[in-house]
């Protein structure tokens, strides 16, 4: 449906995302999708593999990486 101006309405549909938003996301203090990806991976795979718990990985990934951030000092990352 087209409004007024002649754009299509774009409520409800999911945001474009582009190179500089994940440029700056990876410049803030805290863990990168990426690294969240990678760990609730792990998660998942010391959990068995048992599929159902995603979100689960997920947020336990999120909480574990932004614990270490913090414990790191602003952010800083230290393997």
């Amino acid at each position: 449906m087209k409004s007024r101006n002649g754009f299509a309405n774009t409520e409800g549909m999911p945001k474009t995302v582009f190179q500089s938003d994940i440029a700056e996301e990876e410049k803030n203090s805290g863990p990168s999708r990426a690294e969240i990806r990678k760990r609730a991976f792990e998660i998942h795979i010391e959990r068995g593999g048992i599929h159902g718990c995603d979100l689960d990985d997920w947020l336990q990934a999120e909480r574990e990486l932004q614990e270490k951030y913090k414990n790191n000092g602003k952010g800083t990352k230290k393997n």
